[in-house]
């Protein structure tokens, strides 16, 4: 009996132990797999990124070849030139020697006295030789002129280019790189209640495409996007993405970023060595670090603009330090939209008068008005600041206006849709082409929905110059809200 056990033991041990041998071969066999799939994918994302930079390589040799050929263009030109220089050069000196030579024909045949005979014979030469110049010069000037205005129009359009539509991209989309693709589900949630969710909470546009493991936030207002970037990394961190949470990180980290603004402007004004200031105004600098004048950033102009009036105001004997401060301060108003609708330089200096700026830091922020001519300049450290500001935005590449008009179309955008009653927010999205407008459910019903978007419409064709259309999404939301205890 116990050798029967015994047997029927072993073999159920290895029977036991052939299931255990089957079940690791089938692991090992899925993990292969795994991995050989992980290392297709792998190897594909190479070859795509061997062909990103082949493309690239081609551009910039193509570039390379365009470069080459238009210095060789330029080196033939100077070549032709001075060829020609050295061709007037030459008949310079035969219409001289043809002029003594004529010199002495006269005098034996006209019994002239030599500088008789030199006045006329110089008289005729001159005449002719003034003609031929004239035509010469006359024909190489329009040659000029010809080449010059087709190089400057290739330079033109390359310029437009490879700067202006990049920098506007560049520097109104950010980038999330997502874990893995199936986070993109996520994000959109429901039937896209969260996509939804997270565009109303920040007023900022997802944009989910075929790009691999990658969102795009498109905004346009710096503020507002770097909210959405930081709100979206801490909901894939997270992990817990529905429409509450997502307005509870959104709110958190609006609140964070305004520390971090006017932890900045702190810290600029200690960098530059300035006294205490307002800690309104501290604010107000820290957002210009979000904010850009034609395309510079609005902080490190004003830095600069400081650096530059308090190094001037020093080898003139002048208050450095207060030249310095009124040159921090010079577009202040530019971040104050809360402070009425008045011109920059006004509401800069209102401000500064208010939380006890000097008289003479006032008057360099009010100097700094597009045509100035009307304000009575107090100080010389007004045109020092009007000075260092000139010559912040004159070094090449500081400004790109094409950012600027951009910025203050969707500013428009929005501002408009916000003076109509009942409207709790609006958000200006894709570049201008759609406006999507909240609002207040007790007071726009459904059917005033509708003539609300019309009346906004009208209102954007009345006071505005847009290409294309303009879509207008008014949305109205009501919500139910409570606790159980």
């Amino acid at each position: 009996m116990a050798d029967k056990l015994l047997a029927e033991a072993k073999a159920e041990s290895e029977n036991y132990q052939k299931e255990k041998l089957l079940e690791a071969k089938e692991e090992i066999f899925q993990l292969r797999q795994n991995f050989e799939k992980a290392s297709k994918d792998k190897h594909a994302e190479f070859q795509k990124l061997e062909k990103q930079l082949t493309s690239r390589d081609v551009n910039l040799d193509r570039k390379v070849d365009i470069l080459n050929k238009k210095e060789h263009d330029l080196k033939q030109r100077n070549h032709d030139v001075r060829v020609k220089t050295e061709m007037l050069a030459k008949q310079e000196r035969e219409l001289e020697t043809l002029l003594q030579e004529e010199s002495s024909r006269l005098e034996r045949i006209s019994g002239l006295t030599s500088e008789e005979a030199k006045r006329i014979q110089m008289e005729n030469i001159l005449e002719k030789a003034k003609q031929e110049i004239a035509q010469e010069i006359r024909e190489m000037t329009e040659q000029a002129k010809r080449e010059a205005s087709e190089d400057a129009t290739e330079i033109v359009l390359q310029a437009l280019q490879r700067s202006s539509i990049a920098h506007i991209v560049d520097t109104t989309v950010s980038i999330i790189k997502l874990p893995d693709d199936e986070m993109k589900g996520r994000i959109i949630g429901r039937e896209g209640r969260n996509i939804r969710a997270f565009e109303a909470a920040t007023g900022i546009e997802v944009l989910i495409d075929d790009t691999p493991q990658t969102v795009v936030l498109s905004g346009f207002d710096p503020i507002r996007r770097e909210v959405a970037r930081l709100s979206m990394e801490n909901l894939i961190y997270d992990g817990r993405i529905h429409p509450g949470r997502i307005e509870e990180l959104v709110e958190k980290t609006r609140v964070e970023i305004e520390e971090k603004i006017f932890e900045t402007g702190g810290q600029t004004v200690h960098d530059l060595a300035l006294p205490s200031m307002h800690n309104e105004l501290v604010r107000l600098l820290g957002k210009q670090q979000f904010r850009t004048t034609y395309g510079q950033n609005l902080l490190q102009h004003s830095k600069e603009v400081a650096i530059l009036a308090g190094g001037m105001a020093a080898q003139l004997g002048l208050d450095s330090t207060l030249a310095k401060r009124a040159g921090l301060l010079h577009d202040i108003g530019k971040t104050a939209e809360e402070y009425g609708d008045a011109p920059f330089h006004q509401v800069g200096s209102d401000l500064a008068k208010k939380f006890g700026e000097n008289e003479r830091v006032q008057n360099a922020i009010l100097c700094q008005a597009p045509d100035s001519s009307d304000v009575e300049v107090r100080s010389p450290i007004s045109i020092l600041v009007k000075m260092a500001d000139s010559i912040s935005v004159s070094r090449p590449g500081a400004q790109k206006e094409m950012l600027e008009t951009y910025i203050k179309r969707m500013s428009n955008l929005e501002e408009i849709a916000m003076s109509f009653t009942g409207v709790l927010t609006a958000y200006a999205i894709q570049a201008g082409r759609e406006v999507r407008v909240m609002v207040e459910h007790t007071v726009v019903d459904d059917t005033k929905a509708q003539v609300l978007a019309n009346n906004i419409t009208q209102k954007f064709k009345q006071e505005m110059e847009f290409p294309g259309q303009i879509k207008v999404t008014v949305i109205r939301e009501y919500r139910s809200v409570d606790y159980a205890k």
